[in-house]
């Protein structure tokens, strides 16, 4: 039963920095991880994806150039480095894992079977 624990929002100015974390409480390292977060049309949006490999990510259009989604094994978590962060970013950040590796477009799964409880992005002046 795998776990995953996210950590890391907080308030920020625009045009500011924050790292995302998503901890994983047992073996991960063969899952894709997923950052979801809220939106009005889905209901919810796919920020960023990674698969078995770091090298294999993927990216919202408008996170692109500015988040960055890695994966340090040795600590069993994924990293979301968000920059340049708009008030348009303002959500709850969540993580999710799915066995295996990556083989639909952009993580495009139904269901992801493990969820951490979320961390508050906040981007405001």
């Amino acid at each position: 039963q795998l776990q995953l624990v996210e950590s890391g929002g907080g308030l920020v100015p625009p045009g500011g920095s924050l790292r995302l974390s998503c901890v994983a409480s047992g073996y991960a390292l063969n899952h894709a991880i997923v950052w979801f977060r809220p939106a009005p049309v889905p209901e919810r949006e796919r920020v960023s994806c990674v698969g078995i490999a770091a090298t294999n990510t993927h990216y919202l259009a408008a996170a692109k150039g500015r988040f960055t989604i890695s994966r340090d094994g040795a600590k069993n978590t994924v990293y979301l480095q968000m920059n340049s962060l708009e008030p348009e970013d303002t959500a709850v950040y969540y993580c999710a894992a799915i066995y295996g590796d990556i083989t639909r477009d952009f993580c495009d799964y139904g269901r992801w079977p493990y969820w951490g409880q979320g961390t508050q992005v906040t981007v405001s002046s």
